[in-house]
């Protein structure tokens, strides 16, 4: 008889306990209505003064329109409200042609930033680098413009000039650059060839549709040349689509295994990508490259290779792009542009904002400037800060890839002749 009471007692507190703990929660959700509604109310009285008080006319739209703007820049520096003309900017063919300087841009640490530019466009002739600071776009200051606008402003007709103004880490003085448009055609693949010892290596710029098919035939064709190891070089790569650096990565892990998931509020919108292949390339020793302009997809590959210590990664910090953004239509051709998640490494590692750190850290070489070379009209210059003269830059062609002035790739060769030294020891014994 005790313990039945004992029984009825325990549910008795347990339903009061459930039925406090629901009317809290019910209490909590009314609480964020009400503060809800409230907000929404100054937003419509701030409106109604503004079109009521303003020594200008307004038109609600673009009232509405700035005041999106500058909600959505609120959450984060790549959330963003489209307007339907930036709408359908965005949505210029994906194909990879277009007017414009060859660079891929970001907002961080509250300054439009230079995540690469592409190899082989006038920006990378110009002498542009990853991590240069946009103050001006043809003298109008970029602090408060966003990723879209900065985008239009510098895309248009091949042949005009565009003049950036540069803060560059480093110089105290801006630079200036003037660069003219072109038509920039982007190739995913790059520079497949033998470099020594069987050692191959492949440039991956961006990563679009068909690239892991390219890079397939890139693979294919190497092979062929009796490649025993390969350096995949993502330096520089800005990203691109997350499926197809999902699907370069399963090409070098066994089928099944988790290459990045993502997170966000709702569970039921997680994602998590898989290898695929099934028959990957598990045994060649391979070196990953990546430097402050790999990003995105770029860090993805990287960062699940190295969590599986499938390859060693050389070369400097990534930039720490990890987010998703969704783009979400609304109703008058306008749309949203909204981090939805994040991604995670398969050990659970944060990309956004923290990077991927190297197994071996090696910098880059600066490039060379001797004021004894003869200048051309075509030649890549800057200012040189130690007289104001003006100096030559030397970039690689590019038809002709000189790795042995490559430090980096360098570092990845001795790297890799270790590995293929201790691959064929473990065989003979």
């Amino acid at each position: 008889m005790r313990i039945l009471k004992k029984l009825i007692l325990g549910c008795v507190i347990f339903l009061l306990l459930f039925g406090c703990f629901s009317l809290a929660v019910s209490a909590s959700r009314e609480n964020k209505k009400e503060e809800l509604y409230r907000q929404v109310e100054l937003f419509s009285h701030t409106l109604a003064v503004i079109q009521e008080d303003y020594v200008d006319e307004t038109k609600p739209k673009g009232l509405i329109y700035g005041a999106l703007k500058g909600m959505l820049s609120s959450l984060d520096e790549h959330s963003q409200f489209l307007d339907p003309d930036t709408y359908n900017e965005l949505k210029i063919d994906t194909e990879g042609k277009f007017g414009g300087l060859g660079i891929e841009i970001a907002i961080k640490d509250g300054m439009l930033t230079i995540i690469t530019p592409i190899e082989d466009t006038p920006a990378w002739r110009a002498g542009i680098k990853a991590g240069d600071g946009i103050v001006k776009i043809n003298d109008e200051l970029t602090r408060e413009m966003s990723l879209t606008d900065a985008v239009k402003k510098m895309r248009g007709k091949p042949g005009d000039m565009i003049k950036l103004s540069v803060l560059r880490q480093g110089d105290k003085k801006l630079l200036e650059f003037s660069i003219k448009r072109e038509m920039i055609k982007i190739k995913d693949v790059k520079y497949a060839q033998i470099l020594e010892g069987g050692i191959g290596y492949i440039r991956l710029t961006e990563f679009r549709e068909n690239t892991s098919q390219q890079l397939n035939a890139a693979i294919s064709s190497l092979s062929k040349q009796k490649m025993n190891a390969l350096i995949l070089d993502l330096r520089n790569n800005p990203g691109g689509l997350l499926e197809e650096a999902a699907r370069i990565t399963g090409k070098f892990i066994p089928q099944g295994k988790l290459i990045v998931y993502t997170k966000s509020r709702k569970s039921s919108e997680d994602v998590r990508f898989t290898a695929q292949v099934k028959n990957p390339i598990l045994n060649l020793p391979l070196v990953i490259l990546i430097n402050e302009g790999s990003a995105s997809g770029s860090e993805v590959v990287a960062a699940c290779l190295q969590d599986y210590k499938r390859a060693m990664v050389i070369g400097t910090k990534s930039f720490g792009k990890g987010s998703v953004q969704a783009i979400i239509p609304l109703g008058d051709g306008s749309a949203l542009k909204l981090t939805t998640s994040k991604y995670f490494t398969p050990s659970g590692k944060v990309i956004h904002g923290k990077g991927v750190i190297p197994d071996v850290i090696v910098e880059a070489d600066k490039p060379s400037a001797d004021k004894n070379d003869v200048l051309r009209p075509s030649d890549p210059v800057c200012p040189d800060e130690r007289g104001g003269s003006v100096v030559k830059q030397k970039y690689p062609s590019p038809e002709v890839f000189d790795f042995k002035s490559d430090k980096q790739v360098l570092s990845a060769i001795s790297a890799l002749k270790t590995m293929i030294f201790y691959k064929s020891s473990a065989k003979s014994q």
